[in-house]
């Protein structure tokens, strides 16, 4: 019998900052993770691949230790050498192979998510490939990919409804837009500078997770 992956669970979705200080970027994770997050992406595009491999590493444990999930950007091939929870790959994040070669190398156990910008078709390759979520994005204009294409909130809750899989909604999510994120069908909100740029990251981070609550 073929294993599944964990479950994704609802809420926000931490999106590492680029730091190449790993005892900076680890204290930032530690204190979104005390806050309540539960599945953290560490991305890291400008790394050696040496870096990556410490500060992922590192991700690692620390998820670990707080019941956590960790998803790798761009690297599949890393997600599976380490042992993480799975991988998010974009359009031009998949070395040495397509969709179905990620899902083939990462297995039926470990989580998938595909960048679909605002695309309907690439949900749908992305749904046809295995994906166990798609993003959506950018909602909003963001300060991390000031040049990111910006969809609606209407294409994320298409998406929701035609391919039935978990949507995280990315680009420029603030605590103040987020219900209406919510409420368009958002299972995950992927935050990175509202979170990591706060004066509190634990009270932020708390902050987010409550609006599931309210919705």
């Amino acid at each position: 019998m073929m294993s599944k992956p964990p479950a994704l669970p609802n809420g926000l979705y931490a999106i590492t900052p680029e730091d190449s200080l790993l005892p900076r970027l680890s204290a930032l994770v530690r204190a979104a993770l005390e806050g309540g997050v539960r599945i953290v992406q560490y991305r890291n595009k400008n790394a050696s691949l040496p870096l990556k491999r410490a500060q992922a590493a590192e991700m690692l444990r620390i998820c670990r230790a707080h019941g956590a999930k960790l998803i790798i950007n761009d690297d599949f091939w890393l997600a599976v050498e380490i042992g993480a929870d799975g991988a998010h790959i974009g359009r031009d994040d998949a070395p040495g192979g397509s969709l179905k070669t990620a899902r083939d190398a990462l297995g039926s156990h470990r989580i998938l998510g595909v960048s679909c910008y605002n695309e309907i078709a690439r949900a749908e390759e992305a749904a046809l490939a295995g994906a166990d979520y798609l993003a959506v994005g950018s909602v909003f204009a963001s300060a991390t990919k000031p040049q990111a294409t910006r969809t609606s909130l209407e294409m994320l809750t298409e998406t929701k409804q035609r391919f039935g899989l978990p949507v995280a909604a990315i680009g420029g999510i603030t605590l103040t837009n987020a219900p209406q994120v919510i409420a368009a069908g958002a299972d995950l909100l992927a935050v990175v500078s509202d979170l990591f740029n706060a004066m509190n990251i634990k009270a932020r981070a708390e902050a987010f997770q409550t609006l599931w609550s309210k919705s």
